[in-house]
């Protein structure tokens, strides 16, 4: 309840503020598990991969929000769930493991960190976390700059394909699969601007 009320609300702000459109929603199965791979440019991010679409995203926040008094239980109630300061722990991947093996949705941001630069280096973490849970990996691209009244954009794309990394077990699997991830979001970024 907390989760739709919210998403109605910021589709209302950012509709308005940013006069976002979603563009590939029929991409998204509606149902089973789905990572949401996105370039990450702003703090605005997260609620934007998510407020679009009809099924509910969870994402790994820093732990540090979870202890601020009336923030903490809020996050969590959006979907959040931490992951300790200074990278992602192996509690955080059980985490997100488990989640997806329950059908869900988690947005991650392969480049962990926020970056205007195209070719940004990724992170293995969406890859690993697609390859143990069996999710489906849909490239997102968000397209703007969060100034007041432009055009912002948030498209996702076809699943990538990859049952040809399945049946590998190559020492560079990890990496192949993140940069067939990265290629597609760069691809949508091209195709969209």
């Amino acid at each position: 309840m907390l989760y739709r009320f919210c998403r109605f609300l910021l589709r209302v702000i950012y509709g308005a503020l940013f006069r976002l459109e979603a563009k590939g929603r029929e991409n998204i199965p509606a149902d089973g598990p789905v990572i949401l791979a996105s370039n990450h440019i702003s703090l605005l991010d997260p609620p934007t991969v998510g407020i679009k679409l009809s099924r509910k995203v969870h994402y790994m926040a820093k732990q540090e929000l979870f202890n601020v008094p009336l923030l903490g239980p809020l996050i969590r109630g959006l979907g959040a769930f931490p992951v300790k300061r200074g990278g992602v722990s192996k509690e955080a991947i059980r985490s997100a493991i488990s989640l997806l093996q329950e059908g869900k949705v988690m947005g991650i941001f392969p480049e962990g960190t926020r970056n205007s630069e195209e070719g940004a280096a990724a992170k293995k973490g969406a890859a690993m976390i697609a390859m143990r849970s069996g999710a489906v990996v849909i490239p997102v691209a968000v397209i703007g700059e969060y100034k007041l009244f432009r055009k912002m954009r948030i498209v996702y794309g076809k699943p990538v394909d990859l049952t040809a990394f399945i049946q590998e077990s190559s020492p560079d699997m990890l990496e192949r699969i993140t940069e067939a991830i990265m290629i597609r979001i760069r691809e949508l970024l091209k195709q969209e601007s």
